[in-house]
């Protein structure tokens, strides 16, 4: 049983993870006047960020073999905090993608070492609550840089603000070491007298001939949903105040909707999550957020995008929690940590490219080509976890811890 002072420093750990993500989009419309940056340019930043987060992602394993959870974290806090101090000052937009570097090395480190760890070692319950954590700092966002916006005259104090944020959280988890440290020893010791007695906590549920291709719509799974997710983030701010009229700080009024349904998912289906399963979840979030994405497509009056960007976010909630906590009880053994790795990096590619890729549709046929698209995208996330579904078999009850 962990210590409920660490299960809480992991969930600090996502909010500190979910604050910066919200708030490009958010801040974009002004950040890149104040660069000299082209409305497709914020494609190229998410390239970057998406680059630097795969490579530590995929590294993150043997890096925490070394290290240690809780060191990892730290740091990566500490890499955050750098990036968004270098978004705060950059001069130009050479300066904003240096200040991505770090920015992007430390999100992917903590993202995928704590996914693997709850993943492994708690119930379904907390890995919905985790991704709830990050909906915290992804909601908090959107309202800070909104008040730096419309209330201080600057994005540029919104960063600031979450750096020092940044800081301050990477000095409690360094205060707090010892806890994960002692966690570690206690899980190697568990691990190794599992392995002794030759007892497997999980069971693959693919064949030996299927598990590549598997593994393959799993990973591929990740890409899409980061299509989905990333693309409203990255340019539903943009679409609401250059092609639909809003002043900026109502756009992050109504991002902050978004990130609340996300969050606010998260929570409720945490209480259910393991008497429905990681399946059923995932696939009523896949409903529901189709339901958004239509609503948020038409071009309508204003406040219908209110509703549809919480239908989104509220959909999109149960998705990637369900699909990462069942990644070890679909493929058993060790194997699970190199999908997790893998699809991990997947995501953060799906992150870039897609959310990129949009950027330039919408740069040569206008910004409501973001509604479409992510009703394209949830559709074929639907076809790929179909498949997968199909391929693995149901799982027994994960650990209840």
């Amino acid at each position: 049983m962990a210590s409920p002072i660490l299960l809480a420093m992991i969930y600090l750990a996502f909010i500190s993870l979910g604050l910066p993500d919200s708030t490009l989009g958010v801040a974009w419309p002004t950040f890149r006047s104040a660069v000299g940056a082209p409305l497709e340019a914020a494609g190229l930043i998410a390239v970057v960020l998406t680059v630097c987060s795969a490579i530590s992602s995929m590294g993150s394993v043997y890096v925490t073999k070394r290290f240690g959870t809780g060191r990892v974290v730290a740091a990566s806090c500490v890499l955050t905090a750098l990036g968004l101090a270098g978004y705060s000052l950059a001069p130009s937009f050479a300066w904003v993608i240096v200040a991505a570097l770090p920015l992007g090395f430390g999100q992917g480190a903590v993202d995928s070492s704590l996914n693997a760890h709850v993943a492994a070692h708690y119930a379904s319950r907390h890995m919905n609550w985790l991704h709830a954590s990050w909906g915290v700092g992804a909601t908090l966002g959107p309202v800070v840089m909104s008040v730096a916006i419309v209330d201080w005259g600057s994005y540029r104090l919104g960063y600031r603000v979450i750096s020092i944020v940044q800081c301050s959280l990477a000095l409690i988890f360094i205060l707090t070491l010892g806890l994960w440290r002692r966690d570690d020893e206690r899980r190697g010791r568990y691990s190794s007298a599992a392995e002794s007695r030759g007892d497997d906590r999980f069971s693959p549920t693919v064949g030996e001939a299927s598990l590549r291709a598997a593994a393959a719509m799993q990973i591929a799974a990740y890409a899409l949903y980061s299509a989905c997710e990333c693309s409203v983030i990255m340019w539903a701010a943009s679409l609401l105040v250059e092609a639909r009229g809003a002043s900026a700080g109502y756009a992050g009024a109504l991002m902050s909707l978004y990130f609340g349904g996300i969050m606010s998912g998260r929570v409720l289906t945490g209480f259910v999550s393991d008497r429905l399963g990681n399946r059923r979840m995932v696939w009523i979030g896949m409903g529901v957020a189709t339901v958004g994405a239509a609503l948020f497509a038409i071009r309508g009056p204003l406040w219908l995008s209110a509703p549809g960007l919480f239908l989104l976010g509220l959909g999109f909630a149960p998705i990637y929690p369900g699909l990462m906590h069942e990644t070890p009880r679909r493929f058993g053994g060790d194997v699970y940590r190199t999908v997790i790795g893998f699809q991990m990096a997947a995501a953060m590619l799906g992150a870039s490219f897609f959310p990129g890729l949009v950027g330039l549709a919408a740069a040569r046929l206008g910004l409501e080509v973001l509604g479409p698209a992510v009703i394209g995208f949830i559709a074929a996330l639907a076809a790929m976890i179909a498949m997968l579904d199909s391929l693995t078999r149901a799982p027994s009850p994960g650990p209840s811890a």
